[in-house]
């Protein structure tokens, strides 16, 4: 309960203190852009990608984010499309009117190759950790990055984490230490 949530906090103030101290605190804003970037890329990429996608299939975003409103708080919650596709599947036929037929075949696919919040992460880690190891990316370094990113999310399980390990592929595509990971 709470308690257990004070301790981790703590534990966390520890480890923050610990890396400024050691590092100077200038990491930790180097970090904070780190996630503020990953967070707003992925944002901008909701907020502008998929409500254009609704739009030219026909149907209003605001009418699907009330109908799809439980499956993001249940995706958000378990961090694992895998494990929401349950509900998506029910939402999809009893909200949306969605054959069985169709939604049993599109929401698997979907919750597999759908994983654009890991591409997006991938591509921003690759980045990032380029540049805390000085390793300067040209063009063909980039676009290797946004190849291979979304090659390896395709083919990740839908399960929390995954990013981390196909985070691996990307940097061995290009040479770069995997140690950036930690």
């Amino acid at each position: 309960g709470g308690g257990l949530k004070l301790v981790v906090g703590g534990a966390l103030l520890g480890l923050i203190a610990a890396v400024g101290a050691q590092f100077d605190y200038g990491v930790l804003v180097t970090l904070l852009k780190y996630v503020a970037i990953a967070i707003g890329v992925m944002a901008v990429f909701t907020v502008t990608f998929y409500p254009v996608v609704l739009r030219i299939s026909g149907m209003s975003p605001w009418f699907f984010l009330k109908k799809y409103y439980e499956v993001f708080v249940f995706a958000f919650s378990t961090s694992s499309s895998n494990a929401t596709l349950p509900v998506n599947l029910q939402v999809s036929e009893e909200e949306l009117g969605v054959s069985n037929q169709v939604a049993a075949f599109v929401l698997p696919l979907g919750a597999t190759v759908n994983m654009n919040g890991t591409a997006i992460y991938q591509g921003v880690s690759a980045v990032f950790i380029a540049q805390v190891f000085g390793i300067t990316l040209g063009l063909p370094d980039l676009l290797t990055i946004v190849l291979t990113a979304t090659l390896a999310s395709i083919g990740a399980a839908g399960v929390p984490g995954i990013g981390m390990v196909t985070l691996t592929i990307v940097l061995t595509q290009l040479g770069i230490p995997l140690e950036g990971i930690a």
